[in-house]
This record gives structure tokens, C-alpha cells and sequence, in this order.
């Protein structure tokens, strides 16, 4: 069977409501929203080098504008309302911000074929180039794995990032 462009849809309970935050030791995540322009846009414009790194990807090609990343965030409210996605801005504890993180249905980020049919999510993440140096790229692997786990109905994540630190113990 081909694959090429499918996309897996996110299996979701009926009723079920992604969390508006997360915390996880000092990293704490909340759905992104237009609210968080700023500091993604800085954000993205300091880390490209870093992010094509260690998430991998094409994305982003260049600096980000405000007006693009504007509807880039009102898109990500919007599928995380529907249930499409889940983009969430990470920040630590004093409120810094330090990233973001993605769960995407199978296929819209990592192209589907038949060796990933079986997982239900595709997670991925980035970090500025300030919280890779202070281990917060490795650290929110661990959250994420946390938060899977604890505050979303997925069983089998696939973790698409280029670059995935080795789990602490």
C-alpha cells in the first residue's frame, strides 16, 4: 500500500479535553495561543540552526515574521480546539520561555509508511539555543514522556525528533 500524504487521525476519547498546562519538575507547558507571539517569534528567530538539529524537518527555512507566526498560532489554537493537534509553549519555572513541543497525528509531520502504522502520535519538540545549553532539550524529552503517559489517552508514541536524548537510570 502507498502511504504518501495520509495521515492517521488522533484516536480520541469522546469527551476528552486536552490540558491547558502541564508541569513536570521545572518545565511547565501551556497550550499555545496567540498570547505567546513574542516569545515564539524570538524564539524560532534564535533557535533555526538548533531546531533543524535536533527536530529535524525542513522547518523553519528562514526567520519568522510576526504576521506569519500570528496565523501560524491562531491555526494551532484552533486544531488543538478540534482536536487535531496539541502545540504547547514550554517555559520554565520563572517564566522563561524555553521552546515548544508537538503532538501531531501519524503523518502530518514524519511521512507515514507502513512501519509507523502502529503508533498513535508523533511527538516532537525544540528549544532555544539558551535552554539546550542549560540540559532543558533532554529534560523535556523526560516530560514529554511524562505527559504522554500521565495526561494523554496514547498508548505507542513515536518520538520524531533527529536528535533523542538517552532516558536517565
Amino acid at each position: 500500500m502507498k502511504y504518501h500524504g495520509l495521515v492517521k487521525r488522533l484516536d480520541l476519547p469522546a469527551g476528552w479535553v486536552p490540558p491547558a498546562a502541564l508541569d513536570y519538575d521545572d518545565i511547565r507547558a501551556t497550550a499555545i495561543s496567540r498570547d505567546h507571539l513574542h516569545d515564539d517569534v524570538q524564539g524560532i528567530n534564535a533557535s533555526i540552526e538548533l531546531i533543524r538539529r535536533t527536530r529535524g524537518g525542513s522547518w523553519p527555512t528562514e526567520p519568522v515574521s510576526a504576521d506569519f507566526n500570528y496565523v501560524d498560532l491562531v491555526w494551532h489554537e484552533c486544531e488543538l480546539r478540534e482536536g487535531d493537534s496539541f502545540t504547547y509553549a514550554v517555559n520554565d519555572s520563572r517564566g522563561q520561555y524555553l521552546g515548544c513541543r508537538y503532538l501531531y497525528p501519524m503523518g502530518r509531520g514524519t511521512p507515514l509508511n507502513e512501519e509507523l502504522l502502529h503508533f498513535d502520535v508523533d511527538v516532537s519538540w525544540w528549544v532555544t539555543p539558551d535552554a539546550y545549553e542549560q540540559g532543558y532539550y533532554a529534560k523535556l524529552s523526560t516530560a514529554l514522556r511524562h505527559w504522554i503517559e500521565k495526561a494523554f489517552p496514547f498508548t505507542k508514541a513515536y518520538y520524531s525528533n533527529t536528535e533523542i536524548p538517552k532516558l536517565p537510570g
